[in-house]
């Protein structure tokens, strides 16, 4: 990433590639919800930044003024990738939605489960008996990309292209625009090969039920399975791979954390759900597509906005002492997946390999330590991308 302009006031210049806002990005937001609850900055062609539970939710419930056809902010104009319905917007987001939800359901997800623990346990035999391992690139990052292509009928090896590709879209295709092209044509290559070996080949897998759907009574276009496709790299991967790094980040650090969890496993999913709540991955972003307010500020159409889940989750107005990691918290209505028409379709996914990531984790590796620094992805996506351990 070239040097960026450093930040001159977070309210009005700021930067969420900003070395501090990747690091420790929360009594950024903190300082902002008290004084100033829609931040902008005119990097990126222009941005606002809510930090209101409340804001948050207003905009991602309002379809009219803003307009999911652009949800990354990046430097320049990108090309064009459709990923719906992510970028779709009403009224034909429903009836694409409609498409993917049962290969989503939470009968349908709990097939990948067999092959979900055992991945992890084959995962594990790589390093259990190694003194220290990065556990974001040789555990967090392996699950989601090897379970998508099992969930796509393609051979495990190709999650290391799913990476790559992720690391290109999502992060240093952000403010390279050559980069991200190429990986746009790239992956387009790829999805559009194994897309026609399944017609000619048809199977029990995601390709083949995308081949075989109807959109408004019409068999599906290639152009709109391969966008179906894309959708999982850009929403269900390293989402996924950032939430299952930090739970284990959050542990290494919090003995009596990981403690009680080895001796409570019944607690793990209730823990799951305070880790997404204070650690939540992603942020999404919308068009303003009509002129309007929020929070007194007036937004203008063209800008984007951040919806920022993430600083919403740490609003003390909606969640009681919200800095504070309780992984006994009952009272836990986070917006970590999302809310209104876009939540995310894939949430039963990624709850399943959340568990059973951490609980095969836990199980056979119970004490573990930070052992070096830390690294954080900037972008859409905030996780550890170095996440150095030491077995104990």
């Amino acid at each position: 990433m070239r040097e960026r302009p450093p930040v001159t006031d977070w309210a009005s210049d700021f930067d969420p590639l900003d070395p501090a806002w990747i690091n420790d990005p929360f009594p950024i937001w903190a300082a902002l919800r008290k004084g100033c609850p829609v931040a902008h900055t005119d990097r990126f062609m222009g941005v606002y930044f809510p930090s209101r539970y409340a804001d948050v939710r207003a905009i991602a419930y309002d379809a009219e003024h803003f307009s999911s056809r652009r949800v990354i902010v990046r430097e320049t104009l990108p090309p064009r990738f459709p990923t719906e319905p992510i970028t779709s917007d009403p009224p034909v987001h429903r009836a694409e939605r409609r498409v993917l939800l049962p290969a989503f359901t939470p009968e349908r997800v709990s097939r990948l489960e067999p092959r979900a623990r055992a991945l992890c346990n084959e995962l594990i035999d790589r390093f259990i008996d190694q003194p220290e391992v990065d556990a974001a690139i040789a555990y967090a990052q392996e699950i989601p990309a090897r379970l998508t292509a099992h969930l796509l009928g393609l051979p495990e090896q190709d999650g290391e292209l799913y990476r790559r590709f992720i690391a290109a879209l999502l992060e240093d295709g952000i403010t390279d625009r050559a980069l991200l092209t190429a990986a746009v044509e790239e992956s387009d290559r790829y999805f559009r090969e194994h897309v026609r070996a399944r017609k000619q080949a048809p199977g029990d897998d995601l390709i083949s039920y995308l081949n075989r759907a109807e959109l408004d009574g019409q068999p599906l276009s290639e152009d709109k399975v391969v966008g179906f496709l894309r959708v999982l790299l850009v929403a269900g991967i390293d989402t996924t791979w950032s939430a299952i790094g930090v739970c284990l980040w959050h542990l290494a650090q919090a003995p009596a954390d990981r403690e009680r969890l080895v001796r409570e496993p019944q607690l793990l999913p209730q823990a799951i759900e305070e880790f997404l709540r204070a650690y939540a991955p992603v942020t999404m972003a919308r068009v303003v597509a009509k002129e309007t307010t929020l929070g007194g500020c007036t937004l203008s159409p063209g800008q984007m906005v951040l919806l920022s889940f993430p600083a919403a989750n740490r609003d003390p107005e909606v969640f009681p002492e919200p800095d504070q990691v309780r992984i006994d918290r009952t009272e836990n209505r986070h917006a970590t997946f999302g809310l209104g028409i876009h939540r995310c379709l894939g949430s039963n996914l990624a709850r399943l390999e959340l568990k059973v990531a951490l609980g095969e984790f836990l199980r056979r590796i119970p004490r573990f330590h930070l052992a070096g620094e830390v690294s954080w992805s900037g972008g859409s996506i905030r996780g550890p991308r170095r996440l150095p351990l030491r077995i104990a």
